[in-house]
């Protein structure tokens, strides 16, 4: 079972694209402006993260391919 820790990377990536393009077009008020950087920050620790756990997983699985001799 999958430990609820935040929503999954591609939601999150779509999240922190639209936050992207709020903050690019320049009309925010500086309030509303830090706290969708501030999302926009934590989303992007939680998007590293899951890209960071996904490369750890593929190093184990090839090491273990790695491992194993074929005949």
């Amino acid at each position: 079972m999958r430990e609820n820790k935040g929503p999954d990377f591609e939601a999150a990536l779509a999240e922190l694209e639209g936050l992207v393009e709020r903050l690019e077009r320049g009309d925010l008020p500086l309030d509303e402006a830090l706290k969708t950087f501030e999302r926009g920050v934590e989303l992007t620790r939680h998007c590293q993260g899951s890209l960071k756990a996904a490369q750890q997983k593929v190093e184990i699985l090839l090491k273990r391919g790695s491992g194993s001799s074929i005949e």
